[in-house]
């Protein structure tokens, strides 16, 4: 009997640590490459450890409830065995309505799952080529290598796309004033998952103000002209500049939060003591040792960053364990290129997907390396590649990245404004929600059994 030919799966994040163990879990042989490897001192220009699925701009993939686009999304994939978002509820931390997770545990934990599976084996290794043949699944990501870029650029007679990203600082909780900074979700609502740093107007005014004038790192090797923000990842100083008041519509936004220290905020009384600002910080690690900066993405200078953020209320003495970060991410124009089974138009047992292709956060990553994975362990075993129906949260991101008008194309995170409209009228927005969600995961259900794919819970655990 032929020994089977393994799969290769190049870039070990979110995407491709999915891919690969959809592959594996099949009985297939996956080799992983991952080109980060601290021992060979090489890193990514936005990555800080050679750890698989690392979450490099935020711990959050998003709201939890399933009547949210990404509550939504994280349920499809429990269906259907996500390994990414299996360990995500596993080593998740208090984050509010959100599902965050200790980022060192979590990366950690997909690396020593991944490395211990007797079918995959992790190469630490720069792919610069296309594999010519056999079956290929490219995560490489926004921040694929030159030499990969240009292979892929030959290969498609295309030129990438691009806008810039960023990750927002991380601090010390010891070094946080709690006389200043106090615990709460807004409205009270939910578990107090939240530290927050009220300001007064005088406060965000002279932090505005320093923030609109503070020096900016330079961009390295790409040129500001050729690329534009993402607006879900917008550098906080960019949103400054944008006008006296885009921050408190923004991640600022003071609605729903009440400083204790002036008592019952439901007295009349106590109105005008309201916040006219509130910083907010977001649990990094299970023991709460580090916080992240909810919104700040920033490209400002290292000195410039303790500076101006020390002008914070509560953050007076803040020490960072990582300072803001600013990259290039790049996409390729995905309706020109791929089919909605992710495979690409021009060679069908190439494969590709997460940032790469156009879809924008760390659960469509992962949906797309289950697919990906998925349809390229079918198309060893001789089936035919799946697409989703459109009503899922899944199938509808894969079939607008892959259907979109081409010369407008522009990353798309999941939101429910590109499921299909109900067949009837709902006015009520959070009853309308709940309707495209039951929809959903009614509509999975009945694919899962047409496909003879069974729930795939239980094959995590085995």
């Amino acid at each position: 009997m032929t020994e089977q030919q393994p799969i290769h799966v190049i870039g070990g994040g979110l995407a491709g640590t999915e891919a690969a163990w959809q592959i594996a879990q099949v009985g297939i042989p996956v080799i992983l490459h991952e080109m980060r490897d601290l021992a060979a001192s090489r890193l990514s220009p936005a990555h800080h450890t050679d750890q698989l699925a690392e979450l490099v701009c935020s711990n959050s993939f998003g709201a939890m409830a399933s009547d949210r686009a990404s509550g939504l999304l994280h349920e499809e994939l429990r269906h259907l065995g996500s390994i990414i978002i299996h360990t995500a509820d596993a080593h998740a931390v208090p984050a509010g309505g959100a599902l965050a997770v200790d980022r060192g545990h979590f990366s950690q934990a997909l690396t020593q799952t991944l490395s211990n599976h007797p079918l995959i084996e992790l190469c630490r290794d720069e792919v610069t080529h296309l594999p010519p043949e056999g079956i290929v699944v490219l995560t490489s990501g926004p921040l694929t290598s030159p030499a990969l870029a240009d292979s892929l650029r030959q290969f498609t007679g295309m030129e990438y796309m691009s806008f810039f990203d960023a990750a927002s600082p991380i601090v010390v909780g010891e070094s946080i004033n709690y006389e200043v900074a106090f615990l709460a979700s807004r409205y009270d609502k939910g578990e107090a998952a939240y530290l927050n740093c009220p300001m007064t107007k005088a406060e965000y005014l002279h932090f505005w103000q320093a923030l609109c004038q503070a020096e900016q790192a330079e961009l390295k090797d790409f040129e500001r002209e050729t690329a534009k923000f993402f607006e879900a990842c917008l550098p906080i100083e960019e949103m400054a500049r944008r006008g006296e008041e885009t921050m408190r519509y923004g991640p600022l936004k003071p609605v729903g939060l009440f400083d204790p220290r002036h008592g019952n905020h439901k007295d009349p009384a106590n109105r005008d003591k309201r916040p006219y600002a509130v910083v907010q910080l977001r649990q990094e690690d299970k023991a709460g040792q580090l916080w992240n900066m909810v919104g700040f993405q920033t490209n400002l200078r290292w000195g410039e960053q303790k500076r101006v953020f020390r002008l914070i209320p509560g953050l007076e003495n803040a020490e960072f364990v990582r300072m803001g970060v600013m990259h290039r991410n790049t996409f390729i124009n995905a309706p020109e290129l791929l089919w909605p089974t992710l495979q690409f138009k021009q060679r069908s047992t190439l494969l590709a997907a997460g940032q790469l292709v156009g879809t924008e956060g760390y659960t469509a990553a992962t949906a797309g390396g289950w697919l990906a994975g998925t349809n390229a362990a079918r198309l060893v075993l001789g089936q035919p590649p799946l697409t989703l129906p459109v009503t899922t949260m899944m199938g509808a991101l894969f079939d607008f990245i892959s259907s979109a008008a081409p010369k407008h194309f522009q990353p798309m995170p999941p939101n429910f404004g590109i499921l299909p409209e109900l067949p009837y009228r709902v006015r009520n927005k959070q009853e309308r929600y709940g309707q495209y969600r039951d929809r959903a995961l009614a509509d999975l259900h009945h694919w899962q059994q047409q496909n003879q794919l069974t729930p795939l819970r239980a094959r995590i655990a085995g």
